[in-house]
């Protein structure tokens, strides 16, 4: 009998900074530290890049300034990374989400908006009024149906990827399902992490804190208090390990033990979390993979720790001393496909994004959520799908047997959508000619009428001077010659008689 060993693929390490576009991105082997590859220009805030399916590295790009209506999404195929796709946003884009399968792409704008797109074929889906403070962090919940979003002004946000794609929009299927106001200052981390049969929410912010939300009720369950500010957070692979970063460079690391039984809103005081010290500057980025906690600070070093001895076992440093806005893992064999110039089997392409939002053309076509299909294909025990309230949906295995595994979710767009949207575009078209050719018209009336009147005052004038005339005319003839008049007088009664 041929025993099949399995070996776990090496990891590489991507990070970046929001210093300079020539620093760009830089890859390293985990293991050996070795350096792999290096990407220029790029310029990223934090959490503002990320890995589709190990295939494409996306990362946001702000201006120098920062402002609204200088930014841009870049995507560099990890096959070919020097011949990026740029993508113009209208807005300067901060933090980045994906789903699992890589299809839908999630950007945070500096103004408060959100932005959905189908990175397969680039259209914007969605785009919306998610805060009123630039957003911070956004994240899926586990299984990709759910949207949290968290702001500058300490705001969280629930949001329902189904009713966000619904593209009839109606005012009784709103997408916010949770607004949760816990947070005295701009949100920091966002984290989504199942536990004991419930799906929670982790919130960090400046204010010291960590917060603990049920995903489906939207109640604050537990409460991590530190004395300092929190600047970033991020989960242990294997074990309930919560690793929170400090803006002294700390990195405090608690047991992450959730359970309703406690009670809500328990509160755990940071004097009982365990500490990691190495930094000597704010933590600026951190994340988990099999070797162990990554993290990097303002003092422009990444470090790679052994949580159980709290040693660094690997320390990095960009080029030019700049500090790390972003660290991502990835699979070693996705960069050594690049080096070895070899194309990976699988068909997995990414569009140019579009700047627009979706315009839905032609008849019978339809907008698939192909990345919600895993509620009805992966053995799950319940689904949130809420209509007018919190509902919570049981579907056993037995009925999903009689569920097809081809079936996929779908939302028909009918024609008369478009019917609709056009006549409306046409009729404030013409509402507009017509107020325009309304003025139009009675300025003509008005200016008619003007020269009119002008026109008969010139006439009145004129018949009056000549009747004048005339009077006086007269009056000097009745003062003359009297024969002259006898004479009149005569020739009028002849003429009379």
């Amino acid at each position: 009998m041929n025993m099949v060993q399995v070996v776990e693929e090496r990891e590489a390490l991507v990070a970046c900074s929001d210093q300079s576009m020539r620093i760009g991105v830089t890859i390293w082997d985990m293991e050996t530290g070795e350096k792999m590859f290096h990407i220029p220009t790029c310029c990223s805030p934090p959490l503002g890049l990320l890995c589709l399916r190990n295939q494409f590295l996306v990362a946001s790009q702000l201006n120098k300034h920062g402002s609204i209506g200088g930014g841009s999404i870049v995507v560099w195929p990890l096959n070919k990374p020097h011949q990026p796709i740029m993508n113009n946003t209208v807005e300067a884009i901060g933090p980045l989400s994906c789903t699992k399968d890589g299809i839908y792409l999630v950007g945070g704008g500096l103004s408060g908006n959100a932005y959905i797109w189908n990175v397969i074929n680039g259209k914007l889906l969605k785009t919306w009024t998610a805060h009123y403070k630039s957003l911070k962090h956004i994240i899926f919940s586990n299984d990709d149906s759910l949207l949290v979003s968290g702001s500058a002004d300490g705001m969280l946000c629930v949001w329902s990827m189904i009713r966000l794609l619904d593209v009839e929009e109606s005012e009784s299927w709103n997408p916010l399902l949770h607004h949760l106001p816990g947070h005295m200052s701009s949100i920091t981390g966002l984290l989504a992490t199942p536990c004991n049969g419930y799906s929670f929410i982790i919130s960090s912010a400046l204010d010291g804190t960590c917060k603990v939300w049920d995903f489906m009720t939207g109640k604050l369950v537990q409460t991590q208090g530190y004395p300092l500010a929190i600047t970033c957070i991020t989960l242990h692979q294997v074990e309930s390990l919560l690793f929170c970063g400090a803006e002294n460079g700390t990195i405090f690391v608690n047991k992450l033990d959730i359970g309703l039984e406690e009670g809500l809103n328990s509160i755990i005081r940071g004097n009982q979390s365990h500490e990691l010290k190495g930094h000597s500057g704010a933590i600026i980025a951190m994340t988990s993979s099999r070797t162990g906690l990554i993290s990097s600070s303002e003092d422009c070093t990444i470090c790679i720790w052994n949580v159980i001895n709290r040693t660094i076992t690997r320390r990095f440093n960009l080029e030019k001393a700049a500090k790390v806005t972003n660290l991502v893992v990835i699979l070693r064999s996705s960069i050594l496909s690049t080096l070895n110039h070899t194309r990976g089997s699988n068909q997995y392409n990414v569009s140019p994004l579009g700047k627009s939002p979706l315009q839905i053309n032609g008849h019978n076509e339809t907008t698939s959520l192909h990345s919600l299909c895993r509620l009805f294909q992966e053995k799950q025990t319940y689904i949130d799908l809420r209509s007018t309230g919190l509902l919570r949906q049981n579907i056993s295995d037995s009925q999903k047997t009689h569920v097809s595994m081809a079936m996929t979710l779908q939302m028909k767009v009918d024609r008369n959508i478009e019917n609709r949207s056009w006549a409306t575009k046409m009729a404030k078209h013409v509402m507009v000619i017509n107020r325009q050719m309304k003025s139009r018209l009675l300025d003509l009336i008005h200016r008619r009428l003007f020269c009119t009147n002008k026109i008969n005052l010139q006439k009145t004038g004129m018949m009056s001077r000549k009747q004048r005339q005339g009077i006086k005319k007269s009056f000097k003839m009745e003062q003359g010659n009297e024969s002259e008049s006898a004479l009149e007088a005569k020739t009028l009664v002849k003429f009379t008689g």
